[in-house]
């Protein structure tokens, strides 16, 4: 056991906490000692405790780990809420509880420890699945039959990574029980299926819900189930966290004074289109008394004082249905989850024309691109010149950790410098990913957009009407000082925001 020499006490709030190795621990012990194991790096279990010199709690610490302790000072009142976010939810002490069939933990550290959890519970073992992948700050849960073993994945800034294997056997009871939070039938295995549950985790005064949204695939090893947990961090959606340079921000500010037009964001699945889209309502809130309705599927985010509409798959409430509807109650904005197909896109359109602000989203790879796809759904030309006011393409990419000491800095290659366009800066320091505690040595911390944006001047309003082709409007939107998508990494790489290498993985190079 030893303990490392550091500047200041860790502030447990900004700590990535491994829920593998913190529910090692009895609650009993950690909250009695205030001691917290939270990662586990090469081979040592990195614990936080407020009084290093508690030798005999951190003892008993290492027992139950049974690795290395590296033992570090942390904030008391931050440690205090980091025990009650890892105790707060179920627990089974598997040392002294029922026998059963437990769960082996991979993770991309290359640990290996016992899930402890009884797997003929099948309550108990959605319930620490959950847990542990809100502890994780996981995005969604992958539940995948294989042909030896159930393997559950979760998603953590935009990654993959293994986080336990399961016995084949406790795969029917945990789909059914997570069927039935669902409200999804649990006789039907063999038609996919989705729906969506609440869930709240914490206690007291850090007690909060997330809505989670289900889907079930049948598979050749039955039936495959992904859960996307919603909600986690909504109190951070807003146009100053998104990543978006000055310049941008302020341009977005002012395009949302507009009263009325499209404002179109595109970008391929999980590039973080409909976090914008909340992030720019908010700000419509916030910035004045608006009549302001959105038509979701589903609505991932409530935002007080905006009436959300989410549409089913019947016939009940469908996009077209409800957009007729919502037109007749006087929105001042309109937020439509995707622009679909072209029904949904004349009413869009529509709107815009009659004194409407519309905000949605399309699945194109660029900011131009916006006017071929509109186009290919038939809409006019004339008609996108004179609705469209911002067109914006986004991609998501991870974060450095930027906590001192963890990111690698080395030399910006000259072949690195003229892909990134720009050559005078060979030799200029970039970041690598590193890894320390905060990040559980993963070297990342989040994920942050890359934005292009192109306004709709008069001039490129007089060539979207004029019918010129994507690549003279990004020259066009080029000469008004509006860069690319790689140019805006390219500028994040330099910073020391993100690396070369996922710059690279998330845009074209163009």
């Amino acid at each position: 056991m030893t303990q490392e020499s550091q500047t200041s006490p860790l502030n447990m709030d900004q700590i990535k906490i491994d829920p593998q190795v913190a529910l090692s621990l009895p609650a009993p012990i950690a909250i009695r000692r205030q001691v917290l194991p939270f990662s586990c790096q090469d081979g040592l279990v990195y614990i936080a405790c407020a009084d290093p010199g508690d030798t005999a709690g951190l003892e008993a610490v290492q027992k139950f780990t049974g690795k290395k302790a590296v033992i570090r000072l942390a904030e008391s009142e931050s440690l205090k809420r980091a025990i009650s976010r890892v105790y707060s939810g179920p627990q089974t002490d598997t040392r002294h509880g029922r026998s059963g069939q437990h769960g082996t933990y991979i993770s991309s550290h290359n640990r290996s420890l016992s899930l402890d959890i009884d797997t003929d519970d099948a309550v108990e073992l959605a319930n620490k699945l959950l847990h542990a992948a809100i502890l994780r700050q996981a995005s969604d849960i992958h539940i995948e039959p294989e042909k030896d073993a159930v393997r559950v994945r979760f998603r953590v800034d935009g990654e993959l990574s293994n986080f336990c294997a399961l016995p084949t056997a406790c795969l029917p009871s945990l789909v059914s029980r997570l069927k039935v939070l669902s409200g999804m039938d649990i006789a039907e295995r063999r038609s996919p299926q989705d729906g969506g549950f609440s869930h709240r985790y914490g206690s007291g005064a850090q007690s909060r819900a997330v809505d989670i949204r289900s889907a079930t695939l049948p598979t050749r090893h039955g039936e495959r189930m992904t859960l996307r947990l919603l909600a986690l961090g909504a109190e951070t959606l807003t146009l100053d966290h998104l990543g978006m340079t000055s310049a941008n921000h302020r341009l977005v500010e002012q395009l949302l004074q507009t009263p009325h037009g499209l404002v179109l964001l595109t970008g391929p699945t999980g590039s973080g289109k409909t976090t914008t889209l909340y992030a720019i309502i908010r700000k419509l809130v916030a910035a004045a008394a608006l009549n302001i309705i959105t038509v979701e599927d589903p609505i991932e985010y409530e935002i007080a004082g905006v009436s959300q509409v989410e549409v089913e798959s019947g016939d009940k409430v469908n996009f077209s249905k409800a957009l007729r509807s919502i037109l007749r109650h006087d929105p001042d904005v309109l937020m439509i989850g995707e622009i679909r197909d072209a029904e949904t896109l004349d009413v869009a359109i529509k709107a815009s024309l009659t004194g409407h602000l519309v905000l949605s989203t399309l699945h194109t790879n660029s900011a131009a691109g916006v006017v071929t796809r509109l186009a290919d759904m038939e809409a006019q030309r004339y008609l996108q010149a004179a609705t469209l006011r911002l067109c914006v393409a986004q991609r998501l990419v991870r974060r450095l950790c930027q906590h001192p000491g963890c990111r690698r800095k080395r030399s910006l290659t000259a072949a690195e410098a003229v892909a990134l366009g720009r050559p005078d800066h060979a030799g200029q320091e970039i970041f690598d990913p590193g890894g320390c505690v905060y990040c559980d040595g993963r070297g990342y911390s989040g994920r942050l957009g890359l934005f292009e944006l192109m306004p709709v001047s008069a001039e490129i309003a007089r060539q979207i009407a004029a019918g010129v082709p994507e690549e003279e409007l990004d020259r066009t939107r080029i000469s008004h000082g509006h860069p690319s998508l790689w140019n805006d990494a390219a500028d994040k790489v330099l910073a020391g925001q993100i690396s070369f290498a996922d710059a690279v993985e998330v845009v074209d190079m163009v």
